[in-house]
């Protein structure tokens, strides 16, 4: 099992940014994706960005394209989500997965295709 912790969260003005990291330790040479969600209070876990592997790709999910980024090392075993232009609507728990499943680009955004999670970090915008 693979084990990862984030860290970064914190309390941001609208606008502003945050870099979120996630480190990993434990069997992570068969990890084929790298992802990130979030889950706010009463609402379900939401598919943010994924990075593969094998190939290399990247897929967002449409409400923070263009404001997220994804990147990471696989060798580094570390994962980064930055985030620019945050809005209220950002605020959420965080969380970094990975999964050892062949993904499609389809399947990445799906939650339950990965099989290891972090604790995640909390992300608050203020308006």
């Amino acid at each position: 099992q693979v084990h990862l912790v984030e860290s970064g969260g914190g309390l941001v003005q609208t606008g502003g940014s945050l870099r979120l990291s996630c480190e990993a330790s434990g069997p992570t040479a068969s990890t084929n994706a790298w992802g990130w969600f979030r889950q706010a209070p009463g609402k379900e876990r939401e598919f943010l960005a994924a990075m593969g592997w094998a190939p290399s790709a990247t897929h967002y999910a449409d409400s923070v394209n263009g404001r997220f980024t994804i990147s990471g090392d696989n060798a580094k075993k570390t994962l980064h989500l930055q985030m620019n232009s945050l809005k209220p609507e950002d605020s959420a728990v965080y969380y970094c997965a990975s999964t050892r499943k062949p993904l499609t680009i389809a399947s990445l955004s799906m939650w339950y295709e990965y099989d290891d999670w972090g604790q995640g970090t909390q992300v608050t915008v203020s308006s």
